[in-house]
């Protein structure tokens, strides 16, 4: 059988764009040949709408489209992903559903069984959970239609904390039993780089497990916070991928069942994974949310010079404008850092130095702290002072300020709220230190586009004399290690310190990461890379007393 995948970028209750693409790729698929065309899951809503399912003209306008789209179904089948009523009276309202479509009309509906609620998910707020099974025949093969976590085999499934995860259902193992010729995946399975490989595994064990072939449709994209990377797959029988498609990019494929070719997309580094990801990120959010300029602080600095190569590969050179914002305490190398990169990248920049206005605000708050030593007040006066002109140039020119922040210093709250910490979007928000400094080094494998000096300089805030990170801070080598174990594995300070980390330096760190959910309660929201990133997959109460 010729099956195309299509591997598309959807626009959330964009119903007019979402189903103008879902058609177009159906003319594009009768055209070359192929039998039948598989969408990805919900893609004809976008994925998550999160409460739009709850009203009642977003689930009108979802039926609107897929009838529609059944309509151009002639001579060719079609599996597209939405939302379905429940007909019955008991339960959720909705099921997440994947639609079987041919001679013009509705054919067969799947509804997702395994409904994920942990980190970033909440399926079951909206959904009820399919409990009966079916395949069906079509082109002289029996057909399973599973959707996303449905492909998961109960008894290797793991949860965020890395232990066995069961589940009443095992679709898959239901399905088995029906004896189908091969298995249809539609999903929406965003990136995570320290979860990459899982995937695939889960695909190659189950179809080795089951001995069936399985077409594995994921989506690209990103939304908001959630950035999807796509890749594809078809693997036979044996657990062998024979096609995969691109990732971080839309792709359309068509493979023949019949025969057994590989064509897999080169291995590359997590880092690079990452850098793709941010950009699709940074690019989807200023696209679908009508935007188009960015502005940001550049400093001299390791983050901002990142962002800022990000973003002029998201956006272009012509849509990014920095401001140069010196004190007293920017040292010279700064400025001149931060100047070589804006020239590198031929970018528009301003200088506005800041000190008259920071001398401003002190003189107007000197009978306030009269006789009070300088603390940690006047270097976040500096700060917020840098939030002001930059929101300034974002009100009055429409660019959108793009915050600089990485995952460490969001972490141990080392960041001013209402100043560094403004902005529309936080595109190093789930990055580590460490891997920041790791991607400006792959930035420059070819040329050097951020200044050598930018990433080898100890980094600091410059907000008081001879200022370095490491003063206020563990080396962020021992931190970043600490943070992901307390921040993606979930580990207590006590497993930490087993691991061989010095006691104080932990629970000091720790302590700084749960005092600080305030100030992150507050930020922009993060674009997520890993698999517990700080936002809605990441809810810890503001006040609490931790363990």
């Amino acid at each position: 059988m010729k099956i195309a995948i299509a591997q598309l970028n959807y626009h959330i209750g964009n119903f007019e764009r979402n189903t103008s693409k879902i058609i177009e790729n159906i003319q594009k698929s009768k055209a070359e040949g192929a039998e039948l065309v598989v969408f990805t899951e919900l893609s004809v809503t976008g994925y998550y709408p999160h409460d739009l399912l709850e009203r009642k003209e977003f689930i009108e306008q979802s039926e609107k489209a897929l009838n529609r789209i059944a309509t151009y179904c002639d001579g060719i089948a079609a599996i597209v992903g939405g939302p379905r009523i429940n007909p019955e009276p008991q339960g959720k309202k909705l099921f997440n559903s994947a639609f079987f479509m041919y001679d013009g009309a509705i054919q067969h509906v799947v509804n997702k069984s395994l409904l994920p609620t942990y980190d970033i998910f909440d399926e079951y707020r909206h959904f009820e959970p399919n409990k009966t099974f079916s395949v069906f025949d079509f082109g002289g093969k029996k057909i399973a239609i599973t959707i996303c976590e449905d492909l998961w085999d109960e008894q290797e499934t793991q949860n965020e904390f890395g232990r066995e995860k069961l589940y009443q259902l095992s679709p898959l193992k239901e399905l088995s039993a029906l004896k189908p010729d091969l298995v249809i995946n539609i999903s929406a399975s965003p990136f995570s780089f320290n979860q990459e490989n899982s995937r695939k595994n889960i695909l190659i064990k189950n179809a080795i497990k089951y001995q069936l072939p399985i077409v594995y449709a994921n989506q690209v994209g990103a939304h908001t916070e959630l950035i999807f990377d796509g890749g594809s797959v078809y693997l036979n029988k044996k657990g062998e991928i024979q096609e995969e498609l691109n990732y971080f990019e839309e792709d359309f494929r068509i493979i023949d069942t019949e025969i057994s070719v590989q064509n897999l997309q080169p291995k590359t580094d997590y880092i690079e994974k990452i850098y793709h990801a941010l950009v699709l990120g940074i690019r989807d959010y200023f696209t679908k949310m009508g935007f188009k300029k960015a502005t940001l602080g550049l400093s001299g600095g390791i983050d901002s010079a990142l962002v800022l190569v990000l973003a002029v590969r998201a956006l272009g050179k012509e849509n990014v404008r920095v401001l140069l914002m010196p004190s007293r305490y920017s040292s010279d190398h700064s400025i001149n850092d931060a100047l070589q990169l804006a020239k590198n990248l031929d970018i528009q920049y301003e200088i506005i130095p800041i000190q008259p206005m920071v001398d401003s605000f002190e003189q107007s708050l000197s009978d306030v702290f009269a006789n009070l030593q300088s603390d940690i007040t006047e270097e976040n006066i500096q700060a917020r002072t840098r939030g002001i002109l930059l929101m300034a140039i974002s009100n009055k020119f429409g660019n959108i300020l793009l915050n600089t922040t990485n995952k460490s210093e969001c972490a141990v709250g080392y960041g001013t709220l209402y100043g560094d910490m403004n902005g529309g979007l936080s595109v190093l928000g789930d990055v580590y230190k460490t891997d920041v400094f790791k991607m400006a080094n792959w930035i420059n494998c070819d040329s050097e586009i951020i200044p050598i000096n930018t990433i080898q300089k100890p980094p600091s805030a410059e907000l008081r004399p001879d200022q370095k990170d490491s003063d206020s801070l563990p080396d962020y080598d021992i931190l970043d290690q600490i943070l992901f174990d307390y921040i993606e594995l979930n580990l207590s300070p006590d497993e930490i310190i087993a691991k061989g980390f010095d006691e104080s330096t932990v629970f000091r760190t720790v302590k700084m990461v749960n005092t600080n959910e305030y100030k992150r309660f507050q930020a922009p929201p993060i674009l997520r890379i890993s698999s517990k990133a700080f936002g809605f997959g990441r809810r810890m109460p503001l006040v609490a007393k931790y363990s």
